[in-house]
């Protein structure tokens, strides 16, 4: 056996135990966030009341909109906080590189909360076309299991996860071509392992100052200046 083919075989493994802490991490934020939800309910049971008006629009914010922007904010740093513990190595120490690499993390899964929010209004809203209790009579919030706002946080959720994976992945595949490995997001060696290692840092061609995705051998690498597959030191 090869040196390549034991470090590919090593590299595997070293993937496959990233990606199963990764989903085991993820699923514990699915609790951490439905717990949210479901505190927040407990506090303010009129979770479809009116919260804030939107001056001068018909529109308004309910407070099942407010909680599920705290359940997010709250859920993701639960898992960003045990993803640098538990799945990758953390880039960075210090106050300053921690809050960075949050306010990364938070940016990045905004676009699947806002996606989120859309869903979650079109299920709980009786005026929509998807409200859940018209294709679910039961759910009559009369106890906590046919609660409407439960079963709406669960279904965003799940119907979200891709666009976050898919936002990740995009977001890591700028970073690395643009040669900025400090942009990467937290999960990278997860949603792209073929431009970024299991250690977090990037697979950049130093050649011509530019990076470039090769396919030597059937898989997605980068090559280093000297020919040989190479990485280099995130800074």
């Amino acid at each position: 056996m090869n040196q390549s083919t034991e470090s590919r075989r090593q590299r595997g493994k070293r993937n496959l135990r990233q990606f199963l802490t990764f989903g085991m991490v993820g699923g514990s934020g699915v609790v951490v966030n439905l717990a949210v939800v479901w505190l927040f309910e407990k506090l303010i049971p009129h979770y479809q009341g009116i919260a804030v008006d939107l001056p001068l629009t018909q529109f308004n914010v309910r407070w099942y909109h407010v909680f599920t922007v705290v359940a997010f904010m709250v859920a993701n740093t639960w898992n960003y906080e045990l993803n640098r513990r538990l799945t990758f190595k953390a880039r960075g120490h210090g106050a300053a590189a921690w809050w960075r690499g949050l306010a990364n993390f938070m940016g990045i899964g905004a676009v699947a909360l806002m996606v989120g929010l859309v869903i979650q209004t079109a299920l709980l809203k009786p005026e929509s076309a998807l409200y859940l209790q018209n294709f679910f009579g039961w759910m009559d919030d009369t106890t906590g299991l046919r609660k409407k706002l439960y079963y709406a946080s669960l279904i965003q959720i799940v119907l979200t996860m891709p666009i976050n994976f898919i936002v990740n992945k995009l977001w890591t595949f700028r970073a690395v071509r643009a040669g900025h490995p400090e942009d990467l997001p937290l999960i990278a060696p997860v949603v792209a392992p073929e431009v970024v290692d299991a250690d977090g840092e990037s697979a950049l061609l130093a050649a011509d100052g530019e990076s470039a995705l090769l396919a030597a051998d059937g898989e997605s690498a980068l090559l280093a200046a000297d020919g040989e597959s190479g990485r280099t030191e995130a800074v």
